[in-house]
């Protein structure tokens, strides 16, 4: 079914995202990485200053999502943004908050 100029299944995948950038923690976790190019779940809790279980909720389900991926280091696992489009738009909404020197 179309709605307008874009179908249904482009819609979906849309608001799935805005859905999922919603949280804060979860936009917060994706800035970071973006202004660090890399984090393990340790420094991104101590930045969050959220539970290390509550820190690796977010994490999957930005990783379910394709929007960041983990590599593992060592003994540790380092995550990093791994959708170009939303990090286009991350930063576009950040340059437009005039918070673009940030990362």
């Amino acid at each position: 079914m179309e709605h307008g100029i874009l179908d249904s299944e482009t819609l979906e995948k849309m608001a799935g995202i805005f859905k999922l950038l919603s949280h804060p923690s979860r936009l917060c976790i994706m800035v970071n990485l973006m202004a660090v190019k890399e984090s393990n779940v340790s420094r991104m809790q101590n930045c969050l200053c959220e539970p290390q279980s509550t820190v690796s909720q977010h994490i999957s389900k930005l990783k379910a999502a394709g929007l960041i991926k983990g590599t593992r280091k060592g003994t540790e696992i380092v995550y990093k943004v791994s959708d170009d489009t939303v990090k286009g738009m991350l930063v576009d909404m950040l340059n437009l908050l005039g918070k673009g020197d940030l990362i």
